[in-house]
């Protein structure tokens, strides 16, 4: 009852959110979008920390000096600097858009019962945290509750679940996407962690398919290759009621939104989730293919991508820009965020 009424009331913030922020629409004119974006971009283009995730080695190559920043309104309008056509891996950034597929499909309550909505406070893949928590999944926003989500994709086949999957988040992204394959070969090729997960979730009752395919359609869920743009994208169809602003299709009812950017505010950026919202205010994922997105609802979405990664995980430059921005323009969801 204690973790239904947490929910419903992250839910309900989200919600009331969502219609302040249409309220204000157009209280932003392009201009200080703009200038807010390029900002961002120069301020933070020359920080040299973190470091590019090497345990998938092909991360380890991509050029760690790339930066962008596309901030997408819920109208479909771009407002962009940096580096915007390298196409990256998508990784955990994909994990809220199959868990949006899980709830158009089956509904939030679903996501809850058969995976569980509490961030664990442990490394995004973690193996504790299996052992810790009941649930074992936890949430869709780790490992093992993303890949409990693909083997609840209502499917007959390996082939139908992966379309489902892949087709869902390029709808989301509002074009064709390809598949890195040379990033799902180096994957796969170091998956032993992912695959104990996935075991141990089946030992336990908390996988719905087979574990061998459950995981690889996982892992090239992850290896799906996105630009900065289309991850704002991605992120103004949250912030536009589930609406793709740009293809107008439905990809999530509204009603169901508050939920899924709830997921994403207590654990979106792993065990620095709550550092994250101190700091931004804004549901949010990330990803150790140096992507992240965050959502102002009823808005935009600020989207980034910069390799170099933090301990957490999360992009360096990345959450700098988003917090900057977000602090500027003064959309946290609690209010004004100093981003500092």
């Amino acid at each position: 009852m204690l973790l239904k009424n947490t929910l419903k009331s992250l839910a309900l913030v989200a919600a009331g959110l969502l219609v302040a922020g249409q309220a204000l629409a157009g209280a932003i004119t392009p201009e200080q979008y703009q200038k807010v974006v390029d900002e961002a971009y120069a301020k933070f283009k020359g920080v040299k920390d973190g470091a590019n995730a090497d345990y998938i080695p092909i991360l380890a190559k991509v050029p760690s000096d790339m930066f962008g920043i596309a901030l997408v309104t819920r109208d479909g309008k771009v407002y962009a600097a940096g580096e915007q056509q390298y196409e990256f891996s998508i990784q955990s950034v994909s994990k809220p858009f199959t868990a949006s597929l899980i709830m158009a499909e089956q509904g939030p309550a679903a996501i809850r019962e058969k995976i569980g909505v509490e961030p664990t406070g442990l490394p995004f893949n973690s193996k504790m945290a299996l052992e810790l928590y009941p649930a074992r999944s936890v949430n869709p926003l780790v490992n093992a509750g993303a890949i409990a989500a693909v083997s609840m994709v209502e499917a007959d086949s390996e082939e139908d679940r992966w379309n489902k999957v892949y087709n869902n988040i390029q709808a989301f992204a509002a074009r064709d996407l390809q598949v890195l394959e040379e990033v799902y070969e180096s994957e796969m090729s170091e998956v032993w962690g992912n695959r104990a997960i996935a075991n141990l979730l089946y030992n336990y009752g908390r996988l719905y398919a087979d574990p061998e395919e459950s995981l690889r359609v996982y892992t090239r869920q992850c290896s799906i290759g996105i630009n900065t743009r289309d991850l704002g994208i991605m992120g103004a169809t949250l912030a536009n009621e589930g609406v793709n602003p740009i293809t107008n299709k439905k990809l999530l009812d509204k009603e169901d939104v508050p939920e899924l950017l709830a997921i994403m505010a207590t654990a979106g950026f792993y065990d620095e989730s709550g550092e994250w919202m101190y700091r931004s205010g804004l549901p949010a994922k990330t990803g150790v293919g140096g992507g992240i997105v965050a959502v102002v609802p009823g808005k935009f979405a600020i989207a980034t991508f910069s390799p170099p990664l933090n301990e957490a995980g999360n992009s360096v430059r990345g959450l700098k820009a988003i917090n900057h921005i977000a602090g500027e323009l003064g959309v946290g969801l609690y209010g004004p965020n100093t981003g500092e």
